[in-house]
């Protein structure tokens, strides 16, 4: 069974996008390549429970099992030696990329305080879009009980379109809420 957000970006964002930017075949059309989930985490080296339970979490979060990144070099300012575990990330693809777009847009996105859309502004140039969750909670697989402590993580949408207004008109159309970004005028 395709995932429901899958199935709106066929039916309904390929033809937008086909209209929109006068593209000539459907395969041209900006896609959802794949979703990068990052968890820095620089006092790892000290609290191994912590970095148990955040690989825990990302793995309830992400719905497969992440992998633990470790220092490429050593840097004496932060007592870091090279091999050490210095966060976690996963790299989502397919549908469990939908699934999770999609519990993020409707479940995810609602219960962070004071939300008032999305910044328009946080592509990267070529396409991809990186926005900051400053807490875990916000994912309803989280049980606040099993927390060790509160962290936060950075999403990266990937997309296979190197233009940001083609992956903005993209990220729009399958549901990001992305602030309104007209000035007022007082």
């Amino acid at each position: 069974m395709k995932p429901r957000l899958r199935e709106h970006y066929e039916k309904q964002v390929v033809p937008k996008l086909l209209d929109e930017f006068g593209f000539d075949n459907p395969m041209e059309v900006p896609r959802l390549e794949k979703i990068v989930i990052n968890v820095g985490l620089g006092s790892a080296k000290d609290e191994p429970k912590l970095l148990d339970s955040v690989v825990a979490e990302v793995a309830r979060i992400a719905g497969q099992q992440p992998i633990v990144t470790k220092a490429r070099k050593s840097v004496s300012n932060f007592n870091l030696r090279e091999g050490m575990p210095v966060g976690v990330k996963v790299t989502l693809r397919g549908a469990r990329m939908y699934q999770f777009m999609d519990r993020y847009i409707s479940t995810a996105i609602p219960r962070v305080r004071d939300f008032r859309g999305l910044n328009s502004r946080a592509f990267d140039g070529r396409g991809n879009f990186t926005v900051g969750v400053r807490e875990q909670m916000i994912f309803p697989e989280i049980d606040y009980d099993d927390i060790v402590r509160v962290h936060g993580m950075d999403i990266t949408f990937v997309t296979t379109t190197d233009r940001d207004d083609e992956a903005l008109l993209l990220l729009k159309e399958m549901g990001m809420p992305f602030r309104d970004e007209t000035p007022v005028v007082v």
